[in-house]
């Protein structure tokens, strides 16, 4: 997941950022009017009805850093679309909607900083510092391409008999004037962009404002036109095979019926390679699974060779590989340019470390290929839902599951448990397993696999959150189409946004239980009070 921001300290005390909720609201009004007094006495600080407005309009956009307790800033963003000319003049009350955040915009390309601001007793201690970086992090997380916001020039009052609001703000950009503001946001890594008149009223700034920009270095484009990719799970049938050869005549087959589909991705089934013992004769489960780790080298070239043959992704689903003489169940992901990447299974089951000594490995990443980004995790692994939700956070899409499970209760542990990990990140979800069975080895005697592949429940998707299945126990190639755009778009829009919504606040770092009454419900039809009129700092 990506990385929380640096917790600092307020007299002793650790400072976290976290999301606000309605319990805040109360803390931030008064907290508005202690940063901004001369504001507040105009009656143009942050009133209740535009803080609930912001929580139910983005949630994750306000956010509040607190110690022992007490809320010592917050800030508060919205997500805007200002088409070819982002950094067209505006004022605040025109972007943000006069302070409610309706125009809030989840499409958009833009986070824009609406406010910040610290306790007067808590600057200089990191709390704006961890704010800005709480909002940057949520800009990289949403794969937004900026963030951008206007800085009252707050020290301009000083100087303007002698500079120009622009002469003021390059003078304070060369380091030659310290602005409180405008300094802050340089050495936070903004860049100046211009000035913006009229931005706000403010008698400090003589209403003048920068217009700031940070450029994500992380974002993705999101490409033109529909975004389809097609995905080919084999459901592989175990038969007993006289050589190396015959099992890889056997693997490139299938490879070839997908590519004969046109399909960008292909999924091979956990621990498929096992299929090789049925060569030998009766060997113990870990002399057999030693005996397979000396497989290695030609099953990666085998894969290898295959996804650059047909210019096509290849999931060679899983494989143990001896390491330091450790035993790890390892699936290797095979690029079209030759690339490949090894994912190994993190959680093992006792049936693996009782009969083939297998260990879990440590590494998980999210794959870039040409025409999506993945996450591969084996059978079991799919089983937690903290993997996932840490691949999703790392933008994953598509999520191949390849599994071995012998009967109909182990398959649907993993099949129930794919489904939520496909609504709850919503992200597709591709699984393919073994049938038939191989007498000769040991701890494979028997198999039950249906290959699916399986999607968030809502109005883009199929009726029943399944994409396409193959018939249960049958040797067969499942082919199906992934329309990414529609999965992008329910991430934004849809019925329900879970990736959106977790609550942070309680389920990151650990969760927090309050004893006592659940609050009475807030009413969120209070009269509308007086509108900011400009509260960036």
């Amino acid at each position: 997941m990506a990385a929380k921001p640096k917790p600092v300290r307020e007299g002793g005390a650790r400072v976290r950022v976290r999301e606000a909720t309605r319990d805040d609201v109360g803390a931030l009004i008064e907290l508005n009017r202690v940063c901004y007094p001369q504001m507040a006495q105009e009656q143009v600080v942050w009133a209740r009805s535009h803080l609930l407005s912001h929580l139910r309009v983005f949630p994750q956009g306000q956010l509040v850093a607190e110690a022992r307790g007490k809320v010592l800033g917050a800030c508060s963003s919205l997500i805007v679309n200002l088409g070819p000319d982002p950094l067209r003049p505006h004022t605040w009350a025109g972007i943000t909607d006069s302070g409610y955040f309706t125009n809030h915009d989840p499409g958009g390309d833009t986070l824009y900083g609406a406010d910040v601001y610290v306790h007067p007793a808590a600057r200089g201690q990191g709390v704006g510092a961890a704010l800005y970086e709480a909002r940057r992090q949520l800009c990289r997380r949403l794969n937004l391409r900026r963030i951008l916001a206007g800085g009252r020039l707050w020290g301009y009052c000083d100087y303007a008999d002698k500079f120009s609001p622009e002469e003021y703000a390059r003078q304070v950009e060369a380091g030659l004037i310290r602005d409180l503001v405008l300094s802050f946001q340089l050495r936070e890594g903004f860049v100046l962009k211009g000035i913006l008149s009229h931005y706000l009223r403010d008698p400090r700034s003589h209403n003048f404002a920068s217009l700031i920009e940070w450029l994500n270095p992380a974002f993705r484009p999101r490409p033109s036109g529909t975004r389809k990719v097609r995905v080919a799970c084999v459901q592989y049938q175990f038969r007993k095979v006289r050589s190396f050869q015959d099992f890889a005549n056997q693997v490139g087959y299938f490879v070839d019926i997908a590519a004969d589909y046109k399909s960008d991705f292909v999924l091979l089934p956990e621990l498929f390679t096992i299929q090789l013992l049925s060569q030998t004769g009766a060997l113990s489960p870990q002399e057999g699974m030693k005996r397979l780790a000396a497989y290695t080298p030609r099953i990666a070239r085998l894969a290898r060779g295959l996804a650059k043959r047909y210019g096509l992704t290849l999931i060679a689903g899983s494989h143990p590989v001896m390491e330091k003489r450790r035993l790890y169940n390892v699936s290797f992901i095979c690029l079209p340019d030759g690339t490949v990447l090894q994912q190994p299974k993190l959680h093992v089951t006792p049936n693996e470390r009782r009969w083939w000594g297998i260990v879990g490995g440590n590494a998980l990443q999210v794959i870039e290929t040409p025409k999506a980004r993945i996450g591969v995790l084996i059978c079991y692994d799919a089983e937690f839902p903290e993997p996932v939700r840490f691949l999703a956070e790392q933008g994953m899409e598509i999520l191949f599951v390849p599994f071995c499970t012998d009967n109909r209760q182990a398959y649907l542990r993993v099949r129930h448990c794919c489904h939520a990990r496909a609504i709850e990140n919503q992200i597709y979800v591709a699984m393919a397993g073994n049938v038939g069975n191989l007498p000769d080895v040991t701890n494979m005697d028997i198999n039950f696999a249906q290959a699916a592949v399986l999607t968030p429940s809502d109005f883009a998707f199929a009726r029943d959150g399944i994409a396409a299945e193959a018939d249960s126990n049958e040797e067969t190639i499942l082919v199906c189409d992934l329309d990414l755009d529609a999965l992008h778009g329910a991430r934004e829009t849809g019925t329900v946004t879970p990736r959106m919504d977790l609550r942070k606040d309680l389920f990151v770092g650990g969760m927090r239980v309050a004893a006592g009454p659940l609050p009475a419900a807030a009413n969120d039809e209070a009269p509308l009070g007086d509108q900011p009129d400009g509260l960036d700092d």
